[in-house]
């Protein structure tokens, strides 16, 4: 049997590939070793982007493996470190991670796309939240989806089950855009470059304000920022990178991120 979760890495970016036949379903040996490697991944101060997608062509993820629960995998086991798909409870994971969406994104499939910043999904690639059908709630779903499309659209999907293709997806900002299946790999490791390129203490600062500010009130969560409550925002402030932002700027150059 093959590793359910292949890596590999291009200089700052990390590739992370689901590779379960016959459908990338997850079960709970699955999630605990993708909790390990995006726990890795946030740890490793020579990584800066995540790529995550998943082998074949018809299937990005389908959510959970009722099967492995059929022979004993409790829906409350042990996920691992940062909860279903390694990925949507992480602490501190202040590094920006892309979704490829290469196919059927369902269930909890569909949750860890969204536990990503970026969403790229092929032409036919598909998302459903079909839980209520089988009697149960899709509870991370239910939580996000609202706050990234619209409220109306978002209670359909989470009521009826029903499927959204690439096109509607993309229309109400699910995804950030669609490509044929032969171009899908190449946009997000371009995308990914492009990111792994700013300065990583920045994008640091940013994931970690972004999360923090969900459920603040305007004011308060901008207090946090400029008192320099958060970590990642007092390490920004006092770091060399910040300096060589500014001198790069006055001396017409590009800027040399060192990450400290």
């Amino acid at each position: 049997m093959t590793d359910p979760v292949r890596t590999s890495r291009d200089g700052h970016v990390l590739e992370v590939t689901l590779d379960r036949p016959k459908a990338n379903a997850v079960d709970l040996a699955t999630s605990r070793v993708m909790g390990e490697t995006f726990r890795a991944f946030r740890d490793d101060p020579e990584l800066r982007v995540a790529i995550l997608t998943a082998a074949g062509e018809k299937f990005f993820c389908p959510g959970w493996d009722l099967k492995a629960a059929a022979g004993g995998d409790a829906v409350d086991g042990d996920y691992g470190p940062g909860g279903f798909g390694g990925l949507q409870e992480l602490p501190r994971l202040n590094k920006p991670v892309i979704a490829a969406v290469n196919g059927i994104a369902c269930g909890g499939g569909l949750e860890i796309a969204l536990s990503c910043d970026i969403i790229l999904a092929a032409e036919h690639a598909t998302f459903a939240l079909p839980e209520i059908r089988s009697g149960t709630i899709a509870d991370a779903a239910s939580i996000k989806l609202p706050k990234r499309i619209p409220y109306h659209i978002a209670m359909e999907l989470l009521l009826t089950g029903r499927w959204m293709d690439a096109a509607e997806a993309h229309r109400w900002g699910l995804v950030n855009e669609i490509l044929p299946a032969g171009r899908l790999m190449d946009r997000a490791r371009k995308l990914a470059r492009l990111i792994a390129s700013g300065p990583p203490l920045v994008m640091a600062a940013i994931k970690e304000v972004v999360r923090d500010a969900e459920d603040a009130k305007f004011q308060d969560a901008l207090n946090r920022i400029t008192r320099r409550q958060l970590a990642t925002v007092d390490r920004l402030y006092g770091s060399e990178d910040m300096l060589e932002g500014f001198r790069a700027f006055a001396e017409k150059r590009d800027p040399v991120w060192k990450g400290r």
